[in-house]
């Protein structure tokens, strides 16, 4: 099971230790990818039109200037440097055993700066959403996705994708061909913060518990135990099974 997330804007970043070591994460085809991003939000980062480029407030430029050391500072394992509403819903930390393991194989960050991580991958804090153009790379949707497709095709495998990423990260990837037939989208009725926190319950149920789903309609039937769940068939070819859960 692939099991993809959204990064959270809220991150909670060392502030001493060793630098990220692009070569050691996950998806090592992604580096020069990754060094092509990462280089060029330093560059722009570092530029007084900074703010407006990247979307970001002036009560975050702190943030903005963190980014111009991106590829220096302390790196923290991605399960502990993303948090707010979804993170704190999956409570990483509180999966132990054969949980925990799972979620280091089944979760999947998709990053406007790093293009995918796993919970293990040692990173460092930044500052950039997957709707920005950035200078030197574009916007960083389109770009990503032929990144991506291979790497997160591979993955994928056999299993089922369940994709509880935000609508500003799909553009990143579209699982096609026969992985598509297996990709759920996890819609939540309701306020952005209720969706961001039953996402985290769901990602963090399928973690506990186990799932052997191999078919969207096993994927609903086993978390019907737990939350309320409506599926819905894809619209057409090529698209997603909508997953209601409340």
């Amino acid at each position: 099971m692939l099991i993809l997330l959204p990064p959270s804007e809220t991150k909670t970043p060392r502030a001493h230790g060793a630098p990220t070591t692009l070569e050691s994460l996950s998806f090592p085809g992604l580096t020069a990818a990754r060094r092509t991003v990462l280089t060029a939000l330093a560059r722009t980062s570092a530029t007084p039109d900074a703010l407006r480029v990247l979307g970001v407030p002036a009560s975050l430029a702190a943030e903005v200037e963190r980014n111009t050391t991106v590829l220096d500072s302390p790196a923290t394992p991605a399960g502990r440097l993303y948090s707010g509403v979804l993170y704190d819903a999956l409570d990483l930390a509180t999966l132990t055993g054969p949980a925990r393991r799972r979620a280091n194989s089944w979760l999947v960050v998709v990053s406007a700066a790093y293009g995918a991580l796993r919970m293990t991958d040692r990173v460092g804090g930044y500052r950039l959403a997957m709707d920005v153009d950035l200078p030197g790379v574009g916007r960083l949707g389109p770009w990503w996705r032929e990144q991506l497709a291979g790497e997160l095709t591979a993955v994928a495998g056999q299993g089922l994708v369940v994709d509880c990423r935000s609508t500003t990260y799909l553009p990143a990837w579209h699982p096609s061909g026969a992985v598509a037939r297996r990709w759920v989208r996890v819609q939540v009725p309701g306020a952005s913060h209720h969706a961001k926190h039953t996402r985290g319950l769901v990602a963090r149920h399928l973690c506990r518990e186990g799932s052997a789903a191999r078919t969207p309609a096993a994927l609903a039937a086993g978390l019907a135990d737990a939350f309320d769940v409506r599926l819905d068939p894809p619209a057409r070819p090529g698209r997603a099974w909508e997953l209601q859960v409340s």
